[in-house]
């Protein structure tokens, strides 16, 4: 039976089903040597012969891969500046995309795949998948400035979604006046991390992204890529399944990396204590200097707590991606590195 082109060029992972309509309205696609141009037209992908840029279509197999993506690459699969693009770094013969993007001057996580519908739930705004980013900022935000980051700024004229945000360490920089921060959001929007840090006047001077969903950075080298393991590929279909009400955060349910959203918590503040000492951001390898940690602080201003009564602090000093309940562990083996 005829299907809508848009969904065939999903399934056969050429692209998401809006990115199909645009490659169709391009003129880009052709049935049975014809251009089409419209919207709606169906096709048999068992009995007609389609193709993308002259390219006939299959059914390969699926592939997810999760990328070190370093700076200096552009996220598309090519660029009209000749510039490098993460594809070059990704030697498959499938015809993989990736899952949104990290600017030319970030780097960390990047999922990419041929599977389009599974991007498409991924990158959907309605599901609200954490994203959490390390970001070197120049000087060192006072609480009230994080409370304010964590409770949403206004950047283009509309307000940014409550975000998790911590201080991992300070004393960064040559003359000590930058402090490392985690942000996690529940949105896409373009270089959100950087115009959100930029609105509270403290720029950013270098970014990673560290998590997706469940998914962490773990030891990946920049430039290096693996396969997601079943069991990842259905965590993130499982984080992408629950619709987030508006602003992208889950108001039930559990916590922490995998969830797909914030669930009913207060917005995390976390800053240093007299008497701290330098702390090491998770994925460099060690620990922070100082294992003790004050009480999270909410967006309200108060100590977060335990169920237990006690604070709720992680003596790492570490990204929450490192934390019980996450799939830190297997989301860094399971599955060959590759350069």
């Amino acid at each position: 039976m005829p299907i809508r082109l848009q969904k065939i060029l999903s399934a056969a992972g050429v692209a998401s089903r809006r990115a199909a309509e645009k490659l169709i309205v391009a003129g880009r696609v052709a049935v049975n040597g014809v251009t089409v141009r419209e919207l709606g037209s169906r096709a048999s992908p068992d009995a007609d012969d389609i193709r993308v840029d002259g390219r006939r279509i299959g059914r390969p197999p699926r592939r997810y891969l999760a990328l070190h993506k370093p700076r200096g690459y552009v996220t598309t699969r090519s660029d009209p500046e000749h510039r490098p693009t993460v594809l070059d770094l990704v030697g498959v013969k499938e015809y993989i995309y990736p899952i949104g993007r990290l600017d030319y001057d970030s780097e960390g996580l990047l999922l990419l795949t041929n599977d389009g519908e599974f991007a498409e739930r991924l990158m959907h705004p309605r599901y609200g998948v954490e994203r959490e980013y390390e970001a070197r900022v120049r000087g060192v935000p006072e609480p009230a400035v994080l409370r304010r980051l964590a409770h949403g700024v206004r950047i283009e004229g509309r307000r940014t979604a409550p975000a998790d945000v911590r201080v991992v360490e300070t004393g960064r920089g040559a003359r000590g006046d930058q402090a490392v921060i985690s942000v996690v959001v529940h949105e896409g929007r373009t270089r959100q991390v950087r115009k959100m840090c930029e609105e509270i006047g403290h720029p950013i001077v270098r970014l990673r992204r560290v998590r997706i969903g469940p998914i962490p950075l773990g030891s990946l080298k920049p430039g290096e890529f693996r396969e997601l393991t079943r069991d990842e590929v259905r965590q993130l279909e499982r984080a992408a399944t629950v619709p987030a009400p508006a602003g992208g955060l889950e108001t039930g349910g559990p916590t922490g990396p995998g969830t797909g959203g914030a669930a009913a918590r207060s917005t995390g503040v976390r800053t240093p204590k007299a008497g701290d000492g330098p702390r090491r951001p998770a994925g460099t390898g060690g620990r922070g200097t100082n294992a003790t940690r004050g009480p999270r602080t909410s967006a309200a201003g108060s100590p977060r707590t335990s169920a237990a009564g006690g604070p709720r602090a992680n003596a790492a000093g570490s990204f929450r991606s490192n934390a019980t309940g996450g799939p830190g562990a297997k989301g860094s083996g399971g599955s060959t590195v590759k350069r």
